[in-house]
């Protein structure tokens, strides 16, 4: 529902903005504005965007963590989609966007909102056949698990053409 609300109000918004700055200044410099809101955002969004990939990169060669990398990417890009849509409302967003300590601000609530769950699953099966989900335990470093062998294929066998196929023959 907020989805259809955000569909409808946003365009509703942006009309009446556009009314409004175009009474005070008149049409071409409201025009101004909305195309160098479009060029500005532009290139601000292609630098700022191959910074965070040279850090994405930076962070995947040293082994690091790239959520933080990725959430910046992701939002930068969709500063930049906001910006080339006209209007002053959405200008105004990506603008926000694309500010990094207003990113840092909104990807840290995001983080804060994301309840992550983990389930242990136990390694014989229950009558449905699915294995039987069990309530996360302590801190430990072991993980106990079961295989079992479907057929009984010799490993030579076992390759295709890409090694990770059988060979369908």
């Amino acid at each position: 529902m907020w989805l259809f609300f955000a569909f409808v109000a946003v365009p509703i918004l942006e009309i009446a903005l556009f009314i409004q700055v175009g009474g005070l200044l008149g049409l071409w410099p409201t025009l101004a504005i909305v195309i160098l809101t479009a060029v500005a955002g532009t290139a601000l969004m292609r630098r700022q965007g191959l910074s965070t990939l040279a850090e994405l990169q930076d962070s995947m060669e040293r082994g690091g963590d790239p959520t933080g990398p990725i959430a910046n990417g992701a939002l930068i890009l969709v500063a930049g989609v906001l910006l080339l849509t006209p209007g002053f409302f959405t200008d105004s967003i990506g603008i926000a966007l694309l500010i990094p300590p207003f990113r840092k601000a909104l990807i840290s609530w995001g983080a804060s909102r994301v309840a992550a769950q983990s389930y242990v699953y136990m390694s014989h099966q229950t009558g449905t056949g699915r294995a039987a989900p069990q309530p996360p335990r302590g801190d430990s470093s072991t993980i106990d698990g079961d295989f079992e062998i479907l057929d009984d294929v010799p490993p030579d066998a076992r390759r295709g053409t890409s090694g990770w196929t059988r060979d369908p023959h």
